[in-house]
């Protein structure tokens, strides 16, 4: 049986289900390879995949930031400056920049994220580069926000767009607290405040995301934030943490280049244990923050399994990485009331397997991986409010959304070999019919590529509704579902 109290307990956020996208360089060319030089414009074939995907927010950035002028960006295209790639190698063109981005995000359907240079995070480094000072102040930050947003900015209609792009969403720097050499707790918070006075001076109504995960503090290693919230709080919406290192546990692991291929059942398992991870995570990281502070979201702005070779696993294109992306995703929905922002992948490339847009290149091909797939899935089919799933078998993960008159389940089978039948129960509604997307493969290590982009479609089936009968399913082994049940209030509720 699964039971759902219909009961509605938070909104889920307009901007949860989040890609990013940064310019990697010589690594894996999210950026460029997207861009078609022929026609000078996005790749029509990567638009497409992403409308696919439906990606609620869009973020621009990542350590890219730390060292990026946004000025470098715009204007005539002949004249931007190119610029080195310090982190992720190669140069960089300049040639998409925040016009570029903005107009990618509208066609895609997506909210903008922008992350700004925040003083280089404090990391000196970036200050004494042979090209000259690549960090930016609170200033160049307010001064982005101002060419976005302003209504009369002179300098953006010269540029060809007389209307705000706009953008209301903004992250202070990336993983501020990562690394050696980088700002301490109290200059984050101190940055915080001056580059949130500096931003909302020019746009009162932007929502600013802080950086509160792991770093050294007072009392040790620690999160950030508490403090953050404490002393920086009512300058900032949401406080970001990041979902990396997300790696195998057990020392005799299979998740480590190909041996996952020896033993199907078990990678499935250990991939189940990592998921639960993220939980603890987010409960940690919910619990860091003040209590009865309930006024600032957690924004997970990046995320993805980090596992050998590093960013390249083969697994990752198979349909065994779904016991990770579903119960992870499904994880963040549970934490809906707290988490507004959640990143299951990196965003696209042409090499990566933890991106959730592949690109063929050189060609006109793009398609989803595995992870695309679910989150696609799951972004498509949710309902307004989080609910409480107050009953469900061992073997199916599950989390629910209402809308006016329906129930939303997000459902994994975590059995690798058998399926599991259940019938649904939502007390005090009557079940009038139901429907469910599913994605099933036959083979657990079903794969996506240019050749197969289609794998993992979801199969839409409709419930058998009967008077006086239960409503129930049967959900494959190892399968992902979205279920929407059309709900009737009972006359006696």
């Amino acid at each position: 049986m699964i039971a759902v109290d219909p009961k509605p307990l938070f909104a889920v956020s307009p901007h949860l289900y989040m890609q990013f996208m940064e310019p990697l360089g010589a690594t894996d060319s999210s950026v460029e390879a997207g861009w078609d030089y022929e026609i000078n414009d996005w790749r029509e074939d990567f638009v497409a995949a992403t409308r696919e995907l439906a990606p609620q927010t869009m973020r621009w950035g990542g350590l890219f930031c730390r060292y990026y002028r946004w000025r470098e960006g715009i204007g005539p295209v002949a004249k931007r400056p190119t610029m080195r790639n310090y982190v992720w190698g190669g140069i960089e063109s300049n040639r998409v920049g925040t016009h570029e981005f903005a107009a990618f995000c509208k066609r895609v359907g997506a909210a903008p994220l922008m992350c700004v240079n925040f003083q280089g995070d404090g990391f000196q480094t970036y200050r004494n580069k042979p090209e000259g000072d690549r960090t930016a102040g609170p200033e160049e930050a307010a001064d982005w926000v101002s060419y976005c947003n302003d209504p009369d900015h002179r300098e953006r209609a010269a540029n060809g767009s007389r209307e705000p792009l706009p953008i209301q969403l903004w992250q202070l720097g990336n993983e501020t607290s990562y690394g050696r050499g980088g700002f301490t707790l109290d200059e984050t918070v101190k940055a915080t405040i001056e580059f949130s006075k500096a931003m909302r001076g020019r746009d009162a109504s932007i929502q600013l995301i802080g950086w509160g995960d792991r770093g050294e503090t007072a009392a040790g290693r620690g999160l950030w934030a508490a403090e953050l919230a404490k002393r920086a709080g009512e300058h900032i919406d949401m406080i970001a943490m990041h979902m990396m290192g997300q790696s195998p546990i057990r020392k005799d692991t299979v998740l480590r280049g190909y041996e996952y291929q020896k033993d199907p059942a078990r990678a499935w398992e250990e991939l189940l244990e990592l998921a639960g991870r993220v939980d603890v995570r987010l409960r940690e990281f919910e619990h860091a923050i003040p209590p009865g502070d309930s006024s600032h979201g957690i924004a997970v702005t990046e995320g993805h399994l980090s596992l050998q070779p590093h960013n390249a696993n083969p697994i990752l294109t198979e349909w065994l990485s779904a016991a990770y992306h579903a119960k992870s995703l499904n994880t963040y929905l549970r934490h809906g009331g707290r988490v507004k922002i959640c990143t299951g992948a990196d965003f696209a490339g042409n090499r990566w397997t933890v991106n959730a847009v592949m690109m063929q290149t050189p060609g006109k091909s793009s398609h989803l991986l595995p992870v695309g797939s679910i989150t696609r899935l799951f972004r498509r089919y949710h309902g307004t409010h989080g609910a409480a799933v107050t009953g469900a078998p061992a073997a199916l993960d599950v989390a629910a959304t209402v809308g006016i008159d329906s129930v939303l389940l997000h459902v994994l089978n975590t059995d690798f070999t058998s399926p599991v039948k259940a019938a649904f129960r939502v007390p005090g509604r009557r079940i009038a019919a139901g429907v469910v997307h599913e994605i099933a493969p036959a083979e657990a290590r079903a794969y996506a590529d240019t050749q197969h982009p289609k794998t993992f479609e979801p199969v839409e089936k409709t419930l058998a509704v009967t008077p006086g009968a239960p409503v129930e399913w049967t959900f494959p082994a190892r399968s992902v579902s979205a279920v929407i049940l059309t709900t009737l209030k009972e006359a006696n509720a």
